[in-house]
């Protein structure tokens, strides 16, 4: 008797034991499920460093990977760098600490990148750069998205050619570039400068940096006229540079050039003869385009974000990229049919 209650003592304690067994690993089951199904449906998280807000063209940017991003269900970390390369490394490494999926950013410069890249390789965070590019070691970065600078550069210099292809006497170039040591700057310039050099008569014979901001396109232009009036040398209709007159203006984005026309209806100045080129294509520069106050803008297409979803989609999910993705972009010139131009939307 006492042995069959033994037994059935045994069998019991046998029968909770698995019971609660049971309840506890579907428990963490359960938990488990839960945690990798939210963990598939999340949305991704892109962190994104821009540069900052100094044009119609960064502010565009800047929108339409906002735009995109929800279009596509993507969450995004953003900072503005204020024009500063310090900030970007600081933003950058508060998304590696943050752990989103993938990080995205405009680099203000070409170098000192190695080391905060290095982290997020390092953490296992897929970087792709855009709109201007570095130098690193490629297998820090997953590609680049972006534009073609150094194309840029032959288009600008194809219209000056052909603008030109009736002169016989000097041309006398003024350089006004962006921000110094940006890959975009040298692009446009080397770019430029491989198209012109078939032509002896082009002579680049000042350079200066704006900065792409309108305050030093303005700038830059009322210092060549307060010299001219300084010189005796002023008319208002030619611009000069230590009295040689320039014959083309050679300017790496609309917001330069548009201060530089902001300092000509200042100042009363009209340069009909003076050949001006513009990188950007903002809707004010084909309206100046179109006001003939210019000769020439080449298209940077800011639109870039639906192609960095897709760039983000790709590398979070484990695969690879194209090294360098180029947006296609047009140029605009006098000699265009305006009245097919559309509003550019920035």
């Amino acid at each position: 008797m006492k042995s069959k209650t033994k037994i059935s003592l045994v069998i019991s304690v046998c029968v909770l034991f698995f019971a609660i067994l049971s309840t506890f690993l579907a428990i963490i089951f359960i938990q488990f499920g839960s945690t990798k199904s939210e963990k598939n449906t999340s949305r991704l998280i892109l962190g994104f460093s821009q540069i900052g807000s100094e044009s119609a063209w960064r502010t565009r940017n800047t929108q339409s990977i906002f735009e995109a991003a929800e279009a596509n269900g993507i969450q995004i970390l953003f900072d503005d760098a204020q024009q500063k390369q310090e900030n970007q490394l600081k933003a950058i490494r508060s998304f590696i600490v943050y752990q989103v999926d993938v990080i995205a950013f405009v680099p203000i410069v070409e170098d000192g990148w190695d080391n905060v890249l290095r982290e997020a390789k390092n953490a296992g965070i897929p970087v792709i750069i855009v709109d201007r590019q570095i130098n690193a070691p490629e297998y820090l970065y997953s590609g680049f998205l972006g534009e073609n600078s150094l194309e840029e550069g032959h288009k600008a210099a194809q219209y000056l050619l052909k603008k030109c292809a009736g002169k016989s006497s000097p041309v006398n170039i003024l350089e006004i570039s962006g921000t110094e040591n940006s890959s975009i700057v040298k692009g446009r310039a080397n770019g430029f400068r491989e198209g012109i050099a078939e032509d002896s008569k082009f002579n680049i014979i000042h350079s200066e940096n704006g900065d792409f901001l309108r305050s030093r396109g303005k700038e830059i232009a009322e210092n060549l006229i307060q010299k001219s009036r300084d010189s005796d040398n002023f008319k208002n209709d030619v611009l000069y540079f230590d009295e040689k007159k320039i014959d083309v203006i050679f300017s790496h984005n609309d917001s330069m050039t548009l201060g530089l026309l902001d300092s000509f209806t200042n100042y009363g100045i009209n340069p009909a003869d003076t050949i001006i080129i513009s990188f950007d294509a903002e809707q004010k520069s084909i309206d100046a385009l179109v006001g003939k106050k210019l000769n020439c803008v080449v298209e940077c297409n800011p639109n870039l974000g639906e192609m960095l979803m897709q760039l983000v989609k790709q590398v979070a999910a484990g695969k690879s990229i194209p090294r360098i993705t180029y947006n296609e972009e047009k140029i605009f010139t006098e000699y265009d049919d305006f009245s097919k131009y559309e509003p550019r939307g920035y």
